[in-house]
C-alpha cells in the first residue's frame, strides 16, 4: 500500500492545491454518511445535525467518517473527580463509572438514573478537554514552535536578510506594527505591540486550521462564544486599565452641558461594555456563518440526492472557500485594528498630536 501511494504521488506531483480539492471532495463522503435506521433502511438526511455537530464542541474528535480521537473527560461530582476517555460514552448508552453511572445526551454529560436517563436531581461539572481546548493548545503550541523558531533564525541572522519562512512572516509583524498600531496607539505602541501580535496571529491561525476540512482542522474555535468572549475580555481589562485621566474624564466628567450628565455617563459607561462586545459579536458571527454556508452547501448533495447537483455544490463550495480563506485574514485584521483603536483612545493625550519614532 504505501509504494502504491509513493508511486501516485509521483505519478500525479501532487501540489498543495491538488490535495486541498482531493480533500474537500473527500469531505462531503466522511462527514455526511447518512444513519442507517434499525431496520436497515437509511434515515431521510438531515442537514442540522453534521452542520450543529461541526461549528458546536464536542468531546470527540472525528478524524474519518466514524473514526475519532478519543479526548480525556474531567467530570466533578459530589463524590470527587473521576477521569476517563471520551470513548467510552456514546450516544444514548450509559457508562458504569468508578462514582456514578453517566449517559451522554446531545454531546451534554449527565449522571444517570436507573432507567438510563439523566438524573436532574444530580449536577455534574464538566472540565473535560473538548475538541475546542485541545484545538486551541494545537494552535498555541504550533504558534510557539513558529515564532520560537524565528526568533532563533534572528538570533543567528542578526544583520542579514530575513530567509525562509522567517521572510514570510516578517511583512506580517511590520505590517501589525506599521498600519495598526502606530497610526492607532502613537508613540505608546511599543508596550502593547506583544499583546496585538498574539490576538492577531492567534485568530488568523486557528482560522485557517478551521478551513483545513480534515484533522488537524474541521473545527470552529474561532466560531465559539465562549472564545471570542475570552479574547474580547481581555481587550476590555487592557483597554480600562490603560486608561488615563483624559480617558476616565470623558467618561466621567465630559465637556458637555452640566445638565446632560445623567444622559450621557450612563451612555459612556455602556460603551465600555459595548466596544468589546461588538469585537466578540462580530468575529463569532463571521466565523461561525461562513463555516454554515459551506456546510449547507456541501449538504445540498445528500438533500437532492442526486449527482447532477454534486459539480455546483463542489464549485461553490470552492468558491465559498476562496472567500473565507481572505475573511480568515479580514477578521484577524479587523479585531486588532479595532482593539488598537480602542487602546489608543485610552492612552493618548488629550489634544495632543504626537509623531511617532519608529
Amino acid at each position: 500500500m504505501e509504494r502504491t501511494s509513493i508511486l501516485i504521488s509521483k505519478k500525479f506531483k501532487l501540489t498543495p492545491i491538488y490535495a486541498f480539492l482531493i480533500a474537500l471532495m473527500l469531505f462531503p463522503a466522511l462527514s455526511f454518511s447518512q444513519d442507517k435506521a434499525a431496520e436497515g433502511t437509511p434515515k431521510p438526511y438531515d442537514p442540522k445535525d453534521a452542520i450543529f455537530e461541526h461549528i458546536g464542541d464536542s468531546h470527540k474528535w472525528h478524524t474519518f467518517g466514524e473514526h475519532f480521537i478519543p479526548l480525556p473527560v474531567i467530570l466533578y461530582t459530589d463524590k470527587g473527580v473521576e477521569f476517563f476517555t471520551s470513548d467510552k460514552l456514546n450516544e444514548g448508552e450509559v457508562y458504569k463509572g468508578k462514582n456514578y453511572d453517566y449517559v451522554l445526551e446531545k454531546d451534554k454529560i449527565a449522571i444517570a438514573d436507573a432507567s438510563g436517563k439523566p438524573d436532574e436531581s444530580k449536577s455534574v461539572l464538566d472540565f473535560s478537554i473538548t475538541r475546542n481546548i485541545a484545538s486551541m493548545w494545537m494552535g498555541m503550541i504550533l504558534l510557539i514552535i513558529i515564532f520560537g523558531s524565528i526568533s532563533s533564525s534572528y538570533k543567528k541572522r542578526a544583520g542579514k536578510a530575513p530567509k525562509g519562512l522567517q521572510s514570510f512572516l516578517e511583512p506580517l509583524v511590520l505590517f501589525v506594527r506599521d498600519d495598526l498600531a502606530i497610526p492607532n496607539i502613537g508613540i505608546k505602541y511599543g508596550k502593547y505591540m506583544s499583546l496585538l501580535l498574539t490576538i492577531f496571529f492567534f485568530i488568523l491561525i486557528n482560522n485557517l486550521l478551521g478551513l483545513i476540512p480534515i484533522f488537524p482542522g474541521g473545527f470552529n474555535l474561532t466560531g465559539n462564544i465562549a472564545v471570542t468572549l475570552t479574547l474580547a475580555f481581555v481587550v476590555l481589562i487592557v483597554v480600562n486599565f490603560s486608561g488615563n485621566k483624559y480617558y476616565w474624564k470623558h467618561i466621567f466628567l465630559p465637556e458637555i452641558p452640566f445638565w446632560l450628565y445623567p444622559i450621557m455617563i450612563p451612555v459612556e459607561l455602556i460603551g465600555i461594555i459595548s466596544k468589546p462586545f461588538a469585537l466578540m459579536i462580530r468575529l463569532f458571527a463571521n466565523i461561525t456563518a461562513g463555516h454554515i454556508i459551506v456546510l449547507s452547501l456541501v449538504s445540498l448533495i445528500f438533500i437532492f440526492n442526486s449527482l447532477a447537483i454534486a459539480p455546483v455544490s463542489v464549485v461553490f463550495v470552492v468558491f465559498m472557500d476562496c472567500i473565507e480563506l481572505l475573511v480568515a485574514f479580514l477578521q484577524a485584521y479587523i479585531f486588532t485594528m479595532l482593539t488598537a483603536l480602542f487602546i489608543g483612545m485610552a492612552v493618548q493625550d488629550h489634544h495632543h498630536d504626537h509623531e511617532p519614532t519608529v
